[in-house]
């Protein structure tokens, strides 16, 4: 290498390495918020198939999504879960929200799942 050429490397690794970062912090937050809505939509579909029983009630449903969250490691997958529900005569849904883990401070992306399941009833 001549001397034109002395330090060459060191200027293109200094463009080069902040767009490998970014590149790579960027996929670990798509990772993350991937992450957390799958637990939520998950323990939707829980929580819809707890509410969805016979005897079943709509806060019966938000109770088993939230201790699914809990289970799925709470506040450290998604935090600030919260669970509600609704029912009708034949379905429930039931709506889990929280925030996604962020690589990047002062911002959370929001996470809303929502499962609507039929209700059990007998009929004659």
């Amino acid at each position: 290498m001549g001397d034109a050429e002395r330090g060459s490397t060191t200027v293109e690794l200094a463009l080069l390495l902040p767009a490998v970062f970014l590149v790579m912090f960027l996929g670990l937050q798509a990772a993350l918020y991937f992450h957390a809505r799958t637990v939520a939509i998950t323990a939707a579909t829980e929580g819809a198939k707890a509410a969805a029983v016979e005897q079943g009630s709509a806060s019966d449903g938000a109770a088993a999504a939230l201790s699914f969250v809990a289970d799925a490691g709470g506040d450290d997958v998604l935090p600030g879960a919260g669970a509600t529900g609704t029912m009708t005569a034949t379905a429930v849904t039931i709506v889990v929200t929280g925030s996604a883990l962020s690589v990047i401070p002062g911002w959370a992306p929001d996470v809303r799942q929502h499962v609507t399941a039929p209700r059990e009833r007998l009929t004659s």
